[in-house]
Formats: structure tokens, C-alpha cells, sequence
């Protein structure tokens, strides 16, 4: 078995963020808009940092305008991500580019979504799940509405309620309003975190917003009790190291906070967030992981088990993923 043939469970991928870029260019054309400043020499997309991805991010998100577009989207980012061994995905989805936080759009583009999975898991044996999401940078109001579209369609397909966006913009609790709405309708929460705020924001984001897991989190290495208190509440890190790497959160692999955030018992999993962003698969994850840290296939059936465990999906589906990480073993 190999890396790229090896089951994986996958909880940290936004929905847009794995378009190809081959797929946006073909989109822009079709519509004619002109987004070719966002693209390298190579094809691939082009921004300098942290802020510039959000706004080459955005600019790419311009040509997904139609429930159907997103239904494309969809399959063409399953096919990929299959080819990589991921046996169950959940993504981000946000209503705010999905028919704009109106309730009865984010359905239509919801209804395209969900087509496309069923397609995908007949057709190439992966399940995915959305988990709704706010975007912060947007404001506190803004996600008001993506919690209410999350709340009214939380079911089989939406299995969850999160935020990702510009991590220093404002505080957690300014958020608080909106994750109480998931939280009233019962679903479970998780929150970008920690990739830039470091420990106290980790810290914050737990005590005024009460996640079960955190998006990144690699920011808790630097304060103990921050870590003391990710254990003791049982709660769970999406870990992204290929995009931590890239976007500069962390110096290098060799830096990455991962290995020894494990050791001190944390429960760590290991997604590739916006994966042709940061030029990553979940293959080159785990090849990294084995290079940098000596990780192995004991080591990455752990991950798997502990990302099913912590996945915002039914107990039917978690039953049937076990299967498929056992029967590929």
C-alpha cells in the first residue's frame, strides 16, 4: 500500500479553495470575466500572502454563480480527491457565495451540492458532508444569516456549523451570536483558530464560542495551558501542515508544531485545506509527515481513526467509512 492508495479521512477542505484552477479558467471563459491576474506563468494560482490568498480566493469564487456551477465544482473536486485514497470529506461550504446568505438560494445550491456527492459516492466511493461556514472578515452580522441557512438545513447532507475567513478580525465572542443559533439547532461546531492568533485566540475561541473542534490550532504549542485545556475538554485540531507551510504560519516542516502537539496528547488530524492553493494532496501530506517526522502506517491509521471519530457525520455513515479504511487495510 502507498500513500496516494492508503484510505484517508479528510476533516478541513474548503469547498472553492479545491477548485483547479483549470476549472475556474474554464468557468471564467464561459462567462467572459477576466480574473487572469490571479493565475502564475504556471497555471496556478498567484498571491503573496495571507491576505492576497483571501482576495485571490474571492476573485476565483466570481466565476461560481449558479447552483449548477457548483454541482461541477463539486465533482470535479470529488474526482480529485478520491484519486488521493480520501474515503470520506467534509468542506466548508458558505451561503455568502452560494446565493448570497439567502435562505431560499443557499437550497437551490445545496440541492446542486448534494446531487453531485450522491453522483461521487456511487461513482467513486467517497462520502461528503458540509459543514456550513460564516466567513469573519465579513462581520459578526454577516454570519448571522450563514447560521440561520445552516440551522434550517442541517440534516444528512449539512452535518455542522464553522467560521474561517481573516482570523484577526475582531474577536471570538463578537461571534457568539451566530454559533449560539447552530448550537440551538444542535449541530456541532468547530472554528478557525490559532493559525494566527496564537494561543489566546485558541483559548478565546473555546471558552466564548464552545467548538468540539478547532480549524489549524497550531498556535496552542505556545502556551501549556492552552494545551492542558484542548486535552482535558477532548477536543479535536484540523490540521492543515502543507497550507501552515505555505502561507507562512510556520517556518518549514521541520518547525511545524504537529509532532509535538501529538506527543502532548492532543487529538490531531491532517487535512489539506485549499489543496491546489498550496500545491498539496493529501498524498504529499502524508509524504511529508513520513519524511519530516518518521510517520508511518500505524501513525496515519491513527489519524484516520481519530478523524472518524471526531467526524460531524451520523453514527450509519461513520459504520460505513470504518469499512472502507478496514477493508482497504
Amino acid at each position: 500500500m502507498t500513500f496516494q492508495t492508503m484510505p484517508k479521512v479528510e476533516l478541513h477542505t474548503h469547498l472553492e479553495g479545491c477548485a483547479p484552477p483549470a476549472f475556474i479558467k474554464q468557468l471564467a471563459h464561459e462567462k467572459k470575466i477576466d480574473i487572469s491576474g490571479i493565475f502564475d506563468a504556471g497555471g496556478g494560482y498567484a498571491f503573496r500572502d495571507f491576505d492576497h490568498f483571501l482576495k485571490v480566493y474571492e476573485a476565483a469564487c466570481t466565476t461560481l454563480q449558479s447552483p449548477d456551477d457548483f454541482r461541477r465544482l463539486t465533482m470535479a473536486v470529488l474526482e480529485e480527491t478520491a484519486a488521493h485514497g480520501v474515503v470520506y470529506m467534509e468542506t466548508f461550504v458558505s451561503p455568502d457565495f452560494c446565493g448570497g446568505g439567502d435562505l431560499a438560494a443557499w437550497k437551490d445550491y445545496l440541492a446542486a451540492i448534494e446531487d453531485a456527492a450522491r453522483e461521487a459516492e456511487d461513482k467513486l466511493g467517497i462520502t461528503l458532508k458540509g459543514i456550513v461556514t460564516g466567513i469573519r472578515h465579513f462581520g459578526p452580522e454577516a454570519c448571522k444569516p450563514a447560521a440561520r441557512c445552516a440551522a434550517e438545513t442541517f440534516g444528512d447532507f449539512v452535518t455542522g456549523y464553522g467560521m474561517a475567513g481573516g482570523e484577526m478580525v475582531r474577536r471570538p465572542a463578537d461571534y457568539a451570536y451566530s454559533f449560539d443559533m447552530a448550537r440551538e439547532a444542535g449541530m456541532p461546531l468547530t472554528c478557525h483558530a490559532g493559525e494566527w492568533g496564537g494561543a489566546a485566540m485558541v483559548a478565546e475561541t473555546i471558552r466564548h464560542l464552545k467548538v468540539a473542534r478547532i480549524g489549524h490550532g497550531i498556535g496552542a504549542i505556545d502556551d501549556h495551558a492552552v494545551i492542558d485545556q484542548i486535552v482535558e475538554n477532548d477536543l479535536v485540531l484540523e490540521v492543515c501542515p502543507g497550507s501552515n507551510v505555505v502561507l507562512k504560519a510556520v517556518d518549514g516542516w521541520g518547525s511545524h508544531p504537529i509532532a509535538k502537539l501529538r506527543d502532548a496528547g492532543v487529538k490531531v488530524t491532517v487535512s489539506t485545506d485549499d489543496p491546489p492553493f498550496f500545491h498539496t494532496t493529501m498524498t504529499a501530506e502524508y509524504d511529508m509527515l513520513n519524511k519530516t517526522f518518521g510517520w508511518g502506517e500505524d501513525d496515519f491509521k491513527a489519524l484516520n481513526k481519530t478523524a472518524l471519530a471526531a467526524a460531524f457525520c451520523d453514527d450509519d455513515t461513520k459504520a460505513r467509512v470504518a469499512k472502507r479504511l478496514e477493508t482497504a487495510q
